[in-house]
C-alpha cells in the first residue's frame, strides 16, 4: 500500500453498474490494480465484457497500445462481497444507487477494510451525511464522476466537513492519474454539477411535458445555440431517469420547489423508462 499523497497502485471499487465499471477501468488502465464488489453475477458478468470492449476500443483508437489494451482487463478482478475486500487497499471507491441509506450501510463496510482512502462516488447526496457513522471521516469524501467514465474529463471532488487537506490533494492525485481534470466544492446538496445539470434538466422535461418541442428539437437547440457537447433530454437518458429524479427529489428537500420532479419525470420512471439502461426514456435506445 502507499501513503495517502503518494499514488495510487491498489484500487476497490463497490458497484458494478454503469459508474463502477467505468471508476474500474479509469484506473486499471492508469495501471492500478483494482477490485471490483458486484454481488450480481450477471452484471459482473456484464461488467468484465464491459471493461474488456472498452480496452478494445480505446486501442483502436490509438489510445491504448495493445500491451496495455490486454493488461486492463487482466487488473480487474470480481469480488462478490464487500466484506471480501483486501486491506490496506490505497483507495476505495463506492458507486452504489443514490440512497441514504444504502450507501451509508456499504461505507460502513468498507471502512473495515481499513483503506487509506473511502470516496463516495454520489452524485448529491451529503458527505457530512454519508460520513455520520465512519470511524475516520477526515480520510472520507466525494469523487463524482461522469458518464462514461472512460471519456468524461471531469472529476469533481467533494470536501465535507471533517475532510482532511491530506485526503483533498490524494484525491487530486489520483484524478491526474486516470487524466482527469478536478474541481474541488464544499459540501452543499448537489454540489456544483449536479445543481447546475439537473436545473437544465428539469426545465428541458418541463418544456417537453408542455408541448415546447420534441426532444430532439430541445436537445439540438442546447448543442447549437450554446455549444453543450450533448443535449439536456439526452444526457438525461445516459445518466438515468431514476437517478435524476433520485437528486431531484434531494435538492427539493434542500432548495425549495424550483426542483420538484416534473411529473412527466416521475411516470416514465414509474413506468420502468429509465433511459439507455432500460432501452427506452425520452429516447428509445432499442436499436
Amino acid at each position: 500500500m502507499t501513503s495517502m499523497g503518494e499514488g495510487m497502485e491498489q484500487v476497490g471499487v463497490i458497484g458494478g453498474g454503469t459508474m463502477g465499471l467505468g471508476v474500474a477501468y479509469v484506473f486499471a488502465a492508469a495501471g492500478c490494480e483494482v477490485v471490483l464488489v458486484e454481488p450480481d453475477q450477471a452484471q459482473a458478468t456484464r461488467a468484465t465484457e464491459t471493461i474488456a470492449r472498452q480496452a478494445r476500443r480505446a486501442e483502436e483508437k490509438g489510445k491504448l497500445d495493445p500491451t496495455a489494451a490486454a493488461a486492463v482487463p487482466e487488473r480487474v478482478r470480481m469480488l462478490g462481497a464487500t466484506g471480501d475486500l483486501p486491506t490496506g487497499l490505497d483507495l476505495i471507491v463506492e458507486a452504489v444507487p443514490e440512497r441514504l441509506d444504502l450507501k451509508r450501510r456499504v461505507l460502513a463496510d468498507a471502512q473495515r477494510a481499513e483503506p487509506a482512502m473511502l470516496a463516495s462516488n454520489t452524485s448529491g447526496l451529503s458527505i457530512d451525511a454519508l460520513a455520520a457513522g465512519l470511524d475516520r471521516p477526515a480520510n472520507f469524501l466525494g469523487m463524482h464522476f461522469f458518464n462514461p467514465v472512460w471519456s468524461m474529463p471531469l472529476l469533481e471532488i467533494v470536501r465535507g466537513s471533517a475532510t482532511s487537506e491530506s485526503s483533498v490533494a490524494a484525491a487530486r492525485a489520483a484524478g491526474e492519474l486516470i487524466g482527469k481534470q478536478c474541481i474541488v466544492v464544499r459540501d452543499v446538496p448537489g454540489f456544483a454539477t449536479s445543481r447546475l445539470g439537473v436545473a437544465i434538466g428539469l426545465e428541458a422535461i418541463r418544456m417537453l411535458e408542455e408541448g415546447v418541442a420534441s426532444a430532439e428539437d430541445i436537445d439540438r437547440a442546447m448543442e447549437l445555440g450554446y455549444r453543450h457537447p450533448m443535449g439536456p433530454l439526452r444526457l438525461t437518458d445516459l445518466v438515468g431517469l431514476d437517478v435524476r429524479l433520485d437528486i431531484a427529489r434531494h435538492l427539493a428537500e434542500s432548495h425549495g420547489p424550483r426542483f420538484e420532479p416534473p411529473r412527466l419525470l416521475v411516470d416514465k420512471v414509474t413506468a420502468g423508462e429509465t433511459g439507455k439502461k432500460s432501452g427506452k426514456g425520452f429516447y428509445d435506445w432499442t436499436e
